[in-house]
């Protein structure tokens, strides 16, 4: 297993717990991946994004999506793919 970074915070909205994320590379419903800070790290299943507030599947490059988080991340968290081998 290994992770690949794909993007990374660029702001968090707590009152519904949405991180926007800047896409470095592209983000499938269904991926499993890391939100990482400082000394917080924590995974996920991708259940669902956004972009400009319509839900869709998959995402490109230099999308910002939105993306439902279950903890909290802070701007400029990086953000991985989880990768299996």
């Amino acid at each position: 297993m290994g992770v690949i970074r794909i993007g990374r915070v660029t702001n968090f909205l707590s009152k519904i717990g949405v991180a926007v994320i800047e896409l470095e590379s592209g983000l499938s419903a269904g991926d499993k991946i890391v939100l990482k800070g400082g000394q917080r790290a924590f995974e996920q299943v991708v259940d669902s994004m956004q972009i400009n507030n319509q839900n869709v599947d998959n995402a490109a490059k230099g999308e910002l999506v939105g993306l439902k988080v279950r903890q909290k991340v802070k701007q400029n968290d990086i953000v991985y793919k989880i990768q299996i081998l």
